[in-house]
């Protein structure tokens, strides 16, 4: 069992902390090749004052692209929200990841549990 350490950005760090976010959605790149199931995230946010949470790491689900993943895992678990999720698209990883990256690396869908802060 490995830990591995991710940061994120205020929101989908609350929604992981709450466990309304269930699955963590990353490139698939070297760094993110080593994640295995039983190993632990330790979630980091990037806004200061919050401790760490730490997940188990449940189910890997790698894809293509951004737009085979949200087209097979529920994007209600993936940080949208009732009120987003109507207008989600794979194109809001782009923000995060460009075409190209996804195309080079594939993306993965991370399913984790919370374990702790």
């Amino acid at each position: 069992m490995k830990t591995h350490c991710m940061s994120l950005r205020e929101a989908p760090f609350l929604m992981i902390a709450s466990g309304e976010k269930t699955f963590e959605l990353r490139l698939c790149d070297e760094k993110r090749k080593t994640v295995e199931v039983g190993d632990v995230i330790e979630f980091i946010c990037v806004t200061d004052g919050y401790p760490k949470v730490r997940c188990r790491v449940t189910s890997l689900h790698p894809f293509p692209d951004f737009a085979s993943l949200y087209a097979s895992l529920p994007l209600l678990q993936c940080g949208y929200t009732r009120e987003t999720v109507a207008s989600a698209s794979p194109k809001d990883m782009e923000a995060y990841y460009s075409p190209e990256e996804q195309a080079r690396y594939g993306v993965l869908g991370i399913g984790i549990e919370r374990i702790g802060i």
